[in-house]
């Protein structure tokens, strides 16, 4: 509104006055809106926030029909703050006014976190005006992919913008829970350099073979032949090459199952393929829930057995009615560690060539197995497989070489007709030729990975891992004790009270107000709330730093918990 002391205005004042009115009420409505979306949000949040565990199936459904009404008013809420926004792209005035509001919506972040806590497999929302204007503009999949990503990434994006440097920035983010290695980056740096990288050829310059360039799918084969063990020398033309592990299995999910259709996963699982199936192939992932406590059926925590593959895939065809396509894999397993031994393995690809299941395995940690005493099993290294043509490995440079910005995952399949149709996903995920060369000649370097990075790089993920559980043993925290990989499974559900993933969520976020960032449990599927993965893989001074950052969040949390006590006790 103008000032009352403003001299009498102008018809072209008038004018003006009335569309900043009009501006204002356009505000004042899409604020109210805005709290009234938050007001609703928080309201069905008290409903539904409860530990689905050993809920009955009729609570199970109650609850159910309480979000499907939540998801139907807000988006008929989105809808309509859409079209106040509509408003604000024809008036650059009023999408400033609107956009100064929505900085000052203190929290909103910390409540989007609580809300994804409160169910294990549903998606937090984007509840601001942003998201709303999204709706507006992308089809229902593209909400849902850009709200799946919001969710999920948004702590990496606040760490790729402040990151820790000793000199530069020494107060910014220290990371344990992106898994990277770089224990050999200057050995990785100076064989990179060496001349023989260096070749700039035509061919390198054009459109690749999409299934990746022919020499590099030859040493790709001998590679995997030598380090997997495999029985005979494995084919070229099984190979396809793709710009990471994670497109190799979003385009596997595309082509062996139909949208809405699902794979088996033991959890906790590497949640990146929750966002590779999802992405492009709608594919849902269904838990196989492990457990950590010792039983007569579970003689070892997080126990994977064909038992709990049998029960969970008749529940999933009973219960859910889903079609179950696969099983999907990581050996070594990620987050856990363990080495899946060679009768296991024959045990998994037993049950699903029962029902007719396809197995993706996922080897991408097979070299960064430390322990001397353990013995990696490539499923490779099977001469008689149960199901051959069902059976796809992928592996990748990015861990056990420590060069995951080269963006290089591999398939390699018996089966032909899945061969042809992931090469398709070349045409959009293909590598560049000269990144090609540089890989194929690192790969054909055998006499350097065997007898200087390979024992430089077991030698520092020792001592690394011996630092890390020394630590973990004086702060009295219980752990996976394994020998592979580059991360710990953390126990950190004595820090917990309630122990329930609303609070493990807070403790995840008290780490990142320490800017420390690690992986929690529940982005992994983890059935029971409090476990973290812990990254040790990073250089000495950091990891160090990290440690005691970690060490300062516990005694934190450890006090604000006895001061809690004190306070009820009192109150009593």
């Amino acid at each position: 509104m103008s000032d009352p002391s403003d001299a009498a205005p102008t018809p072209c004042d008038q004018t003006s006055d009335a569309g900043l009115g009009d501006r204002e009420v356009s505000a004042q409505l899409l604020e109210m809106m805005l709290n009234l979306q938050q007001i609703m949000g928080d309201h069905f949040m008290q409903l539904t926030t409860r530990q689905w565990q050993g809920l009955s199936l009729e609570e199970e459904k109650h609850i159910q029909v309480i979000c499907e009404q939540e998801d139907i008013i807000n988006h008929t809420m989105c809808q309509m703050i859409s079209l106040l926004w509509s408003e604000a792209t024809v008036d650059q005035k009023l999408q400033e006014s609107l956009l100064s509001r929505d900085s000052r919506r203190d929290g909103q972040r910390a409540r989007e976190a609580q809300e994804a806590s409160r169910q294990p497999d549903r998606p937090a929302r984007q509840s601001n005006f942003e998201a709303s204007f999204v709706t507006h503009v992308l089809s229902n999949r593209g909400v849902d992919i850009s709200v799946f990503y919001q969710s999920h990434f948004q702590d990496y994006n606040a760490y790729q913008s402040d990151k820790y440097h000793e000199e530069k920035n020494p107060l910014g983010f220290l990371n344990l829970g992106i898994s990277e290695n770089k224990l050999c980056t200057g050995l990785m740096t100076q064989r990179l350099c060496q001349n023989d990288m260096n070749c700039i050829e035509e061919v390198l310059l054009q459109y690749p073979d999409w299934r990746g360039q022919p020499f590099l799918r030859e040493e790709v084969a001998r590679f995997l032949t030598y380090y997997c063990k495999a029985p005979t020398h494995l084919d070229p033309e099984n190979v396809v090459v793709l710009n990471g592990c994670c497109s190799i299995f979003s385009a596997l999910a595309m082509v062996l199952c139909d949208p809405g259709e699902a794979f088996l996963v033991p959890t906790p699982f590497y949640g990146g393929f929750a966002f590779s199936s999802r992405l492009y192939a709608k594919v849902e992932l269904i838990p196989v829930h492990l457990e950590s406590e010792i039983t007569d059926d579970n003689t070892q925590p997080f126990q994977l057995t064909v038992d709990k593959l049998e029960k969970t895939l008749l529940e999933a065809r009973l219960d859910t009615e889903k079609k179950v396509r696969g099983l999907v894999l990581t050996n070594p397993q990620n987050p856990l560690g363990d080495v899946y031994s060679r009768d296991s393995l024959m045990e998994y690809l037993e049950f699903a060539t029962r029902h007719n299941l396809h197995v993706i395995i996922d080897e991408i940690y097979m070299l960064s197995v430390f322990d001397k005493s353990i013995t990696f099993h490539s499923v490779l290294s099977i001469e008689s497989l149960p199901d051959p043509k069902r059976t796809h490995v992928i592996w990748g440079t990015s861990k056990d070489f420590g060069i995951s910005g080269f963006c290089f995952g591999a398939l390699y399949t018996h089966n032909r007709e899945v061969a042809s149709a992931v090469s398709a996903f070349g045409y959009l995920h293909s590598i560049s030729g000269v990144t090609q060369y540089k890989l194929c000649r690192l790969l054909q370097d055998r006499e350097w990975i065997d007898k200087v990075y390979l024992p430089a790089n077991h030698s520092r993920l020792r001592a690394a891992h011996k630092y890390i559980t020394k630590k973990l043993r004086a702060l009295k925290i219980p752990f996976l004790d394994r020998g592979s990989g580059l991360y710990v499974w953390v126990d950190l559900r004595s820090y917990l009270a309630p122990c329930t993933f609303e609070e493990e969520l807070l403790l995840h976020r008290r780490f990142l107000d320490n800017k420390l960032m690690l992986s929690c449990g529940k982005s992994y599927m983890c059935k029971e709330p409090g476990w973290f993965r812990v990254i040790f893989a990073e250089n000495p001074l950091r990891l160090k730093l990290a440690m005691r950052r970690f060490s300062h969040v516990l005694k934190e949390q450890k006090y604000d918990w006895m001061v809690k006590q004190l306070e009820d006790a009192l109150q009593e």
